[in-house]
């Protein structure tokens, strides 16, 4: 972390400063007091169950500079405890964290869209990796906390921020790009998610779009041709990079699948270069392109991006592939799903089955609105077409065999577990995806050890 004194935290957070040595400089940031290392600064965060800010005194037990807390936390703590009191501890972990992007002189890369940030994500950090000191979201903080402990990260000799951006409603990109103000914003796609909270794909689009203002005249990378985007474009004053599709600046001249990789000539701006990506499925190959424009957007020529292409490694529970006893494969990404990218996966899995019998896993999309059962039913007869027998989990997933001639339904996770694994014949090419509360990666590893395995 870019080292921070007590007192410009309490300017940054517009918080009140209680120490004798406002000089003292915090060198990292925890929310979690069990997880605290001598220099951090702690953040006493509301939580579901609890208020975070009641184990300050642990944290500064275990080392921790000093803890920022609201008046309530900050009551019990005995006096002379290094403290910076605040109203809202959210609010402050936000505003230090703009602060210190501020007095980063990294480049910032944000990316948001309906699906494919963290596969885009993870491929432009394998890209930059050779060339650049890089510092990328991990893990599932692409959120108002995410987001800032992501900023933490940075260190004066970070060149390239690759951040996330998530939402679930209006107003939240706009809020998470104004702490980081990305050098450039990647949209990876418009698609049907959180439409029960928003309301319509064009509320989707308007809610992605928020990012636009925040990159102001820097470069924006957009699918090519996306109708939904067009009306939010005009607003941008930078650079405009397009990907995929007709006449896009970044697109795929060729494309072959290798084995488990695929090599591809991609075209940017008129400049050839051949990839080889350690991994295939085709909407993997739209997140390199996006991935690839934002590379070109730093500065960086088409070249000097192949290197990084075989060394993708994707976040956990995304698109993983493992080898089954009996000559099967699973293909685990259990990590999230909404229509487009179940249909995505259903391909993924043709395309890797090489005559295998196909099975789908499927769990519940929540969050589709009014028309979630419409989305289900067409995921089903999807995976119908493509000679994929369905095993659907879930209350909303019933929907996906109600059209099929083929296919099975669990109510619980639990029920299928149970049922496993008699329901996959050996030799399957098995995918396994739902949205993340379904939690469906416990099918995916029980598919992949199962219990017979366990006991010897």
């Amino acid at each position: 972390m870019i080292g921070v004194t007590l007192d410009e935290v309490a300017a940054a957070c517009g918080g009140r400063l209680e120490a004798r040595d406002a000089l003292a400089v915090a060198t990292g940031v925890s929310i979690d007091s069990r997880a605290v290392h001598p220099g951090d600064l702690f953040f006493g965060l509301p939580g579901d169950n609890c208020d975070g800010g009641d184990f300050a005194a642990d944290a500064l037990a275990a080392g921790a500079v000093a803890c920022v807390v609201t008046p309530r936390a900050a009551a019990p703590l005995r006096a002379g405890t290094p403290r910076v009191v605040v109203d809202d501890a959210g609010r402050a972990l936000r505003a230090l964290a703009a602060a210190v992007r501020r007095r980063s002189g990294a480049a910032v890369v944000a990316i948001t869209g309906s699906v494919g940030k963290t596969s885009t994500k993870d491929i432009l950090a394998a890209l930059l990796a050779p060339v650049a000191r890089v510092v990328a979201t991990s893990g599932n903080h692409n959120n108002e906390i995410g987001v800032p402990l992501t900023v933490f990260e940075l260190d004066h000799s970070t060149e390239v921020l690759v951040c996330e951006l998530a939402m679930r409603g209006r107003g939240q990109i706009s809020e998470l790009a104004a702490i980081v103000k990305p050098d450039v914003g990647v949209i990876t796609n418009i698609a049907p998610v959180h439409l029960e909270l928003v309301g319509t794909i064009e509320e989707v689009a308007a809610a992605k779009a928020e990012i636009i203002a925040e990159v102001g005249k820097g470069a924006l990378v957009v699918p090519a041709d996306e109708a939904l985007l067009e009306p939010h474009l005009r607003y941008h004053t930078g650079r405009l990079v397009t990907f995929g599709g007709e006449n896009a600046n970044v697109a795929v001249a060729e494309a072959e699948v290798r084995g488990r990789g695929t090599h591809a000539l991609v075209d940017a701006f008129g400049r050839r270069a051949a990839f080889d990506f350690n991994f295939s499925g085709g909407h993997y190959l739209q997140d390199a392109l996006a991935a690839i424009g934002a590379f070109i957007a730093l500065g960086f020529n088409l070249e000097d991006a192949k290197t990084g292409a075989g060394a993708v490694e994707f976040s956990a529970l995304r698109g993983r592939v493992s080898e089954l006893s009996g000559g099967g494969l699973l293909l685990n990404d259990a990590y999230n799903a909404s229509p487009l990218s179940m249909k995505a996966a259903i391909d993924h899995l043709c395309a890797l089955a090489d005559e295998r019998p196909l099975v789908a896993v499927l769990g519940d999309m929540f969050e589709l609105g009014a028309g979630a059962g419409a989305f289900h039913r067409d995921v089903g007869r999807y995976a119908a077409e493509h000679g994929v027998r369905v095993i659907a989990v879930g209350e909303l997933a019933r929907e996906y065999v109600a059209d099929a001639d083929a296919g099975d339904w669990f109510a619980t996770v639990e029920e299928l577990l149970a049922a496993l694994p008699g329901e996959i014949a050996p030799g399957s090419a098995v995918l396994v995806k739902a949205s993340r509360a379904a939690r469906l990666e416990r099918v995916a590893d029980a598919i992949l050890t199962p219990p017979a395995a366990e006991a010897s």
